[in-house]
C-alpha cells in the first residue's frame, strides 16, 4: 500500500486538514480534492471512487469525509483497514466532528495521521498507542500538578480563614466599643483622617470613648501595637513574636526579621503550609492518612505488562502539646514492599523497631500540615498481584458485527471496591444491544464508549458479566478497557498501630489517641 494523503474534508471537498504522506506540490493535491466530489454518484452506496491515477477511500463523518488518497496498485483491503483507524482516531480529539472542532484540534490529529502511517506505509500501530504517543503521558508533570494544587488549596484555606479571623476581631471591636477606627493615615495629621466612614455609628454606641481619644501619633501608635499583638496569633494561642520567627527558621523557612513587625508579617506570608485544615468529622487531634496508588496495565490474553504501587503515609497534627511522638507502624506484608522513610525520620529507629520518630526527639513535628512521614513502593510481573481482573471476549457473529462477553473477579477477598466503573471503547456510530449486565451501564455516544458501572465489588460479591452485540465491528474496536474505582481498604498491609507521645527530653510517655484515614485507587488501571 502506498498512501499519497490523509485528507478531512466537507462534502463540497474543501480540504480542513491534510497530511501528503509522498513528496507532491500543493497545485496537485488541490486538484485531486478537487475532483473528489465530482466523482461521488448519487444514490448508490461505496466507500472508494478511483480514476485513471488514483483510488479515493473515504467514510463519512456526519458532515465530512474522512478520505484517503492512495495508489490504485494498493490493496483496498489494507487501503479499508487503515481507513478504519483513521476514522476511530478523530473522535479522540473532536467529539462533536465538527469544522471548528477539526481545526481547533489540527494539530493533534497531524501528530496522530504521523504515528499511522510513515513514508506511505502504515506502522503496525493500535489506538491505545497512538494515544500513548501523542499524549506523551508525563508521571512528574502529574506529581508537580498535584503538588501545585494542594499548595493553591491550601493557600485559599490560609486566606479564608485570615479573612474570618478578621471578621471575628471587627465583631469583637465594635462590641466593645471605642475601636472601630481604622488608621488610614499614620504619624502626624488630623485625627479625623483615620476615622472610618462609619464613625457616625461609633459615635452613637460609645461618646465617652471620644472624649479620651489622644492625639494621631498616640493613637496611631496604640493601633500599631494592638495589630502587631494580633499578627502573633497561631490558631487560638498567642506567641511571642521572637518564638514565632524562631520555629518558622527552624523549619526552614526565610524570615526577615528586621523589626518585631516585619517579621511576624513575613512568617504569615511565607507559611502557608500551616494553614488550618477543615477538621473532619471524628478527626483526632492527631491524625495519619494511608495511601495506595496503583497503575497497572494488563494485556487482552492475560499477564501483566506493567504493574506499579505507590503509598504514602502521612501525619497531621493541629495541637502542639502532641508535637514531640513516635509512630509504631505494624507491617504484615510479605510481597516485597520496598519502604523508605523521609529523611528527616531515624532510619536507625524505624529498621531496628519500626517506629517512625524525627532524628532529634527532642524536636517537635511541624503543626496544621500534612507531613509525608513514610511512602513504599511495589512492583511485580505476578498475575497474583493483580486485585480485579477484567477479561475481554469479543467474537465475530458472522454478520458483520461482534459479540462481547466482559467479566470481571476480585482476587484479592480482602478488598471491598467502591464505585467501580469500566470504560469499553465502540466502533463510531455502533449503539450496542446489552443482552445481560451486572450492575447498571450507559452509552456515552459521544465518546464511543460503553460505561459499566458496579457499586460495590467485595468477597460477598467477586464476580459479574457484561454481553452485549455491536454491528460494524472487529474484535480489536474494544480495547483498550479502562477500570477506575475507589476503596478504603489498603492494598498493602501496612498498619500503624500505636502512638507514643515525647516528652520534650525525648522520653517515652502515653500513647497518644489518633484517627486514621485509609485509601486505595488506580491511577492507570488499563486491558489492552
Amino acid at each position: 500500500m502506498v498512501l499519497i494523503a490523509a485528507t478531512i474534508c466537507t462534502k463540497s471537498g474543501s480540504a480542513l486538514l491534510s497530511r501528503q504522506f509522498v513528496e507532491m506540490p500543493k497545485v496537485r493535491i488541490e486538484g485531486l480534492l478537487a475532483a473528489f466530489p465530482k466523482l461521488m454518484t448519487a444514490g448508490k452506496q461505496h466507500t472508494f471512487v478511483e480514476t485513471d491515477s488514483v483510488r479515493y477511500v473515504y467514510q463519512p463523518l456526519d458532515k465530512l469525509y474522512m478520505l484517503l488518497i492512495t495508489t490504485k496498485a494498493s490493496n483496498i483491503l489494507e487501503d479499508l483497514e487503515t481507513l478504519r483507524l483513521f476514522s476511530r482516531v478523530i473522535p479522540e480529539y473532536c467529539v462533536s466532528l465538527t469544522e471548528a472542532d477539526v481545526l481547533e484540534q489540527e494539530f493533534n490529529l497531524i501528530f496522530a495521521f504521523d504515528e499511522i502511517v510513515a513514508l506511505g506505509y502504515r506502522e503496525s500501530i493500535n489506538l491505545a498507542q497512538i494515544r500513548t504517543f501523542v499524549e506523551m503521558d508525563s508521571h512528574e508533570e502529574k506529581v508537580y500538578q498535584a503538588v501545585r494544587q494542594t499548595q493553591e488549596r491550601e493557600a485559599k484555606n490560609k486566606m479564608r480563614e485570615k479573612a474570618r479571623e478578621l471578621q471575628r476581631e471587627r465583631m469583637e471591636n465594635v462590641r466593645k466599643g471605642g475601636t472601630s477606627i481604622s488608621i488610614t493615615h499614620m504619624g502626624s495629621g488630623n485625627i479625623s483622617s483615620g476615622i472610618s466612614s462609619n464613625n457616625s455609628n461609633f459615635m452613637d454606641v460609645a461618646p465617652s470613648n471620644v472624649a479620651e481619644i489622644k492625639p494621631s501619633n498616640t493613637f496611631s501608635s496604640a493601633s500599631r501595637e494592638q495589630k502587631s499583638r494580633n499578627a502573633m496569633k497561631l490558631g487560638s494561642k498567642s506567641r511571642d513574636v521572637d518564638t514565632f520567627v524562631d520555629q518558622l527558621k527552624n523549619e526552614g523557612e526565610v524570615v526577615s526579621a528586621s523589626s518585631p513587625g516585619a517579621g511576624s508579617i513575613r512568617g504569615d506570608a511565607v507559611k502557608t503550609t500551616s494553614a488550618t485544615r477543615p477538621k473532619m468529622e471524628n478527626m483526632e487531634e492527631v491524625h495519619l492518612k494511608l495511601e495506595d496508588k496503583l497503575s497497572v496495565r494488563i494485556g487482552r490474553d492475560g499477564g501483566i505488562q506493567n504493574f506499579e504501587l505507590s503509598g504514602l503515609l502521612t501525619l497531621h497534627i493541629s495541637d502542639e502539646q502532641y508535637g514531640r511522638l513516635k509512630v509504631h507502624i505494624n507491617n504484615q506484608d510479605t510481597r516485597g514492599i520496598q519502604l523508605q522513610t523521609h529523611p528527616n525520620v531515624d532510619k536507625e529507629l524505624f529498621r531496628s523497631t519500626g517506629c517512625v520518630g524525627l532524628k532529634n526527639p527532642t524536636k517537635p513535628f511541624p503543626l496544621n500540615t500534612d507531613v509525608g512521614v513514610l511512602k513504599w513502593r511495589f512492583q511485580t510481573t505476578a498475575d497474583a498481584a493483580i486485585p480485579l481482573n477484567v477479561n475481554c471476549w469479543p467474537s465475530e457473529n458472522g454478520q458483520g458485527g461482534c459479540d462481547v462477553n466482559i467479566e470481571y473477579e476480585l482476587d484479592h477477598s480482602n478488598l471491598v471496591l467502591q464505585d467501580v466503573v469500566i470504560l469499553i471503547p465502540l466502533p463510531i456510530g455502533c449503539v450496542p444491544i446489552v443482552n445481560e449486565c451486572d450492575g447498571a451501564y450507559a452509552h456515552q455516544k459521544g465518546r464511543n464508549m460503553l460505561q459499566w458501572t458496579i457499586p460495590i465489588i467485595d468477597a460477598s460479591q467477586k464476580s459479574g458479566t457484561l454481553e452485549f452485540t455491536a454491528s460494524s465491528s472487529t474484535p480489536n474496536d474494544f480495547f483498550p478497557l479502562q477500570v477506575t474505582f475507589t476503596s478504603e481498604t489498603p492494598y498493602t498491609d501496612i498498619n500503624p498501630d500505636t502512638i507514643v507521645a515525647l516528652s520534650e527530653g525525648g522520653t517515652p510517655g502515653d500513647n497518644v489517641k489518633f484517627s486514621i484515614s485509609k485509601s486505595f485507587h488506580p491511577e492507570k488501571y488499563e486491558v489492552v
